[in-house]
């Protein structure tokens, strides 16, 4: 006879992909065991995102705001897309698709 979960997991916190994984290792391993491999995935997957930015990222954004406070830049609603070329960055204006 299979027993309950001892263990507590709030699941109305987790996203649709997280649910599907969590469903998935209980169905395979059991109700216990998956519980317990899905906590500590979710444990090793959390540590990444404790605040880590981009620097290439901070380092654009920090370079465009000083650029429209001094009213030299204005950024469409739309905005850009910026890709990297043969020592150069090309940017074009996103579709409004």
């Amino acid at each position: 006879m299979a027993r309950k979960s001892s263990q507590k997991l709030d699941q109305e916190s987790l996203t649709k992909g997280q649910l599907r994984k969590l469903t998935a290792l209980r169905k395979s391993v059991g109700e216990d065991i998956g519980t317990k491999a899905f906590t500590q995935w979710l444990k090793t997957q959390n540590k990444g995102a404790n605040g880590e930015t981009d620097k290439t990222a901070e380092t654009i954004a920090g370079e465009l705001v000083a650029l429209i406070k001094k009213k030299n830049l204005s950024i469409p609603r739309g905005g850009y897309i910026l890709k990297r070329g043969r020592g150069r960055v090309i940017v074009t204006r996103a579709s409004a698709d």
